[in-house]
């Protein structure tokens, strides 16, 4: 039996490959990860470059921080590592995965207000392709999510539909020519919803969002993770320095020496650009940004 979501919710996914579950998230744990933000922007204050922890906005100025994503906050962070352990998290994720779940990254996207940076049209699984595509990502909403202030867009459906190139002249740019792509805006869907809310997405979810001109900041969580037996491909984005390391990642249940595979449109991400420490980065390739830049 699920845990937390009903049968129409688990239908509603295998169909559109997206749910939206509203206030899932005490409203307490969203004020300690807005505390937790405030930190790490303090932490910015006199950095000069992006590092492996923080990626910093294009207009980011020493005395002026502005930082774009907190990479893998769930280990700079005891809250966050919690939230990410907890049923709020995990009971939605068993219902949709099974009980063997393994992680594979977490990110805390910063669209602050004013000047938060879009994220061009793409798939997860473009990144970091696996032997099956039991493969999400849950969004936990920060701040109020609306229209005017860069929310998530995702177009239903196209979970079942093909692995997008996400290459330009020969090179892995992390975002698909959105207008040879054959996708109509008219088939997409604008995910709005109050802070303390979450998303979950399929990891073959073909999403993106704007920049955030608004007044209001825009900052999510992403928790990406994916069912125990896939195991990345040759070529994925995703590595492991061992099996004993790669099963420190599991979230719950049991690891396996046993892929499963699936027939799913499986594309990999090679060759790799020059600068590629992060999605914008890459994504910084793309000739055609649908979003501008």
């Amino acid at each position: 039996m699920p845990e937390t979501l009903t049968t129409d919710q688990i239908e509603n996914y295998r169909r559109d490959g997206y749910l939206v579950l509203e206030r899932h998230i005490p409203l307490p744990i969203i004020e300690a990860i807005r505390s937790e933000i405030t930190r790490f922007e303090g932490e910015a204050r006199g950095m000069t470059a992006s590092d492996e922890r923080l990626d910093l906005e294009e207009s980011h100025q020493p005395d002026a921080p502005r930082i774009r994503r907190v990479k893998q906050p769930h280990r700079l962070s005891d809250v966050i590592k919690d939230l990410l352990f907890s049923d709020h998290i995990l009971a939605p994720a068993r219902d949709l995965l099974g009980n063997d779940i393994r992680l594979h990254n977490t990110k805390l996207n910063m669209k602050s207000k004013g000047y938060g940076a879009a994220i061009e049209w793409h798939q997860d699984v473009a990144f970091y392709p696996h032997t099956n595509d039991d493969v999400l990502a849950i969004g936990v909403v920060i701040d109020d999510m609306a229209l005017e202030n860069g929310p998530l867009t995702v177009f239903p459906g196209s979970h079942q539909g093909p692995t997008f190139d996400h290459h330009q002249d020969g090179v892995f740019v992390g975002a698909l020519d959105f207008e040879g792509s054959g996708l109509d805006m008219a088939n997409s869907v604008t995910l709005t919803a109050p802070a303390g809310s979450i998303s979950i997405h399929h990891g073959r979810m073909v999403h993106g969002s704007a920049k955030n001109t608004s007044d209001r900041d825009r900052r999510m969580l992403f928790l990406e993770m994916m069912a125990a037996d896939a195991f990345p491909v040759m070529g994925s984005m995703t590595t492991f320095d061992s099996i004993e390391e790669y099963n420190t990642r599991m979230l719950c249940g049991e690891p396996t020496l046993h892929p499963r595979l699936s027939d799913w449109p499986v594309r990999i991400p090679q060759p790799q650009p020059e600068l590629n420490r992060s999605i914008y980065e890459v994504q910084s390739g793309l000739k055609r940004p649908a979003f501008g830049r």
